[in-house]
C-alpha cells in the first residue's frame, strides 16, 4: 500500500551568466536571496562549459543574462545554461534578459535578410526556456515572436520619474529623436506632463550608423529637452538629434535611454556632446564603465526583482504597466 506522496514546497532559485554578474546580484539582493553557485568555464577552442553546484530538481529557475558584447558567446551561454536547467528536472525555467540581442533585427527592410529577432526566439524555446522577461524592447512585435509567455517591463518610470525631478516639468520638452519612438515619447509627455516635440531624421540604408537630421517638429526654444530612446549604441543618432534641438534654440538637452550599449565611437561621441547629462539603466554593463561625469545609471534591478516575485507567487505583472 503506497503511503501519501511528498508534496515540496515551491523554491525561487535565481542564476546568473557571465556577462553581467553585478545586475544579477543586485537582483537577487532585492529578492533576499543569494544567486545559486554556478561553473562555467570555456574550453580551449571557445565552447563553454556549464555545471551548477546545487540541486535545482522542481525548482523555478530564474537565467539572468544580458545580451552584451561579445553578444554571440553569451546568448550561446544563456541556451547552454537553459538546457543544463531542464535536463536536472527543474520545474520551470524563466529566461531573464534585460537586453535581448538582435531586437534590431524584427522584420526585413530588404530581400534575402533574416528576421534574427525571431530567431533567437526559436532557439530560446528549442533550448527549453518555458517563459523570457525583458526591458524595453525594441519594437513590442517581437513579444508576438515567442510561443510561451513574455513579460515586456519598461524602465520609463524610473527615468522619467528620476529627471522630473532633476527638471521642473514647466520647463521640459519631451523629444523623440525619430518617428519610430514617438509612441514612447507621448508616454513621457502623459506621465511628467510635458510637451511632445520630434526630430524628423533620414537615415541612409546602405550605409550602417549615417545618419542625417533635418529638421525639427515642434516648439523647443529656451526648453530642457529631454531626448528619449531605448538604446545608445554609437551615439550618431542622439548626437546628431541633440545637435539639431540647440540649432532650434534649446537651452539644454538631457538624453534618457533604457540601454546604453555604447559600442565604438560611442563614448568619445557622449564626451564631445553638447549633452549635459546621459541618464540610463544598468541593463548593460558597459553603461557604468563609460567613465564619463555626464553620465547617470539608474538601476533597474528593484524592477526586475519584482516582476520576479510576482511570477513566482502567480501574481500579476501587468500591476508594474498600470502606470505607463
Amino acid at each position: 500500500m503506497r503511503g501519501p506522496g511528498r508534496v515540496a514546497e515551491r523554491q525561487l532559485l535565481l542564476f546568473s551568466g557571465r556577462a553581467h554578474p553585478e545586475l544579477a546580484e543586485r537582483i537577487a539582493k532585492e529578492l533576499g536571496t543569494t544567486l545559486v553557485p554556478t561553473q562555467a568555464r570555456d574550453f580551449a577552442n571557445g565552447e563553454i562549459y556549464v555545471r551548477y553546484e546545487e540541486s535545482v530538481r522542481g525548482a523555478d529557475c530564474f537565467v539572468v543574462q544580458s545580451h552584451t558584447a561579445p553578444i554571440n558567446t553569451w546568448i550561446m551561454e544563456q541556451l547552454i545554461m537553459i538546457d543544463a536547467l531542464k535536463r536536472a528536472s527543474a520545474r520551470s525555467v524563466t529566461v531573464v534578459a534585460p537586453f535581448y540581442g538582435y531586437s534590431r533585427q524584427d522584420k526585413k527592410h530588404k530581400g534575402r535578410e533574416p528576421i534574427s529577432a525571431r530567431l533567437l526566439a526559436d532557439l530560446l524555446g528549442a533550448a527549453g526556456a518555458d517563459r523570457v522577461m525583458t526591458i524595453d524592447l525594441h519594437t513590442d512585435q517581437i513579444v508576438g515572436f515567442f510561443d510561451g509567455p513574455v513579460d515586456h517591463l519598461f524602465a520609463l518610470p524610473i527615468l522619467a520619474d528620476h529627471i522630473a525631478g532633476l527638471v521642473g516639468h514647466d520647463r521640459l520638452t519631451v523629444v523623440s529623436p525619430d518617428a519610430g519612438r514617438v509612441r514612447v515619447a507621448d508616454r513621457w509627455c502623459d506621465r511628467i506632463g510635458a510637451p511632445l516635440a520630434i526630430v524628423h531624421k533620414k537615415r541612409d540604408k546602405d550605409v550602417a550608423h549615417q545618419v542625417t537630421v533635418h529638421e525639427v517638429v515642434g516648439d523647443v526654444r529656451d526648453r530642457v529637452c529631454v531626448l528619449v530612446d531605448d538604446m545608445v549604441d554609437t551615439a550618431g543618432t542622439i548626437c546628431a538629434a541633440a545637435d539639431a534641438l540647440y540649432a532650434n534654440g534649446a537651452a539644454d538637452v538631457i538624453v534618457a535611454a533604457t540601454h546604453g550599449i555604447l559600442s565604438g565611437p560611442a563614448v568619445d561621441r557622449m564626451k564631445n556632446a553638447k549633452v549635459s547629462r546621459f541618464v540610463l539603466t544598468d541593463t548593460l554593463p558597459s553603461a557604468a564603465g563609460a567613465g564619463l561625469d555626464k553620465v547617470e545609471v539608474l538601476s533597474i534591478a528593484p524592477l526586475i526583482a519584482h516582476a520576479i516575485r510576482e511570477i513566482f507567487e502567480n501574481g500579476s505583472v501587468t500591476s508594474l504597466l498600470e502606470d505607463l
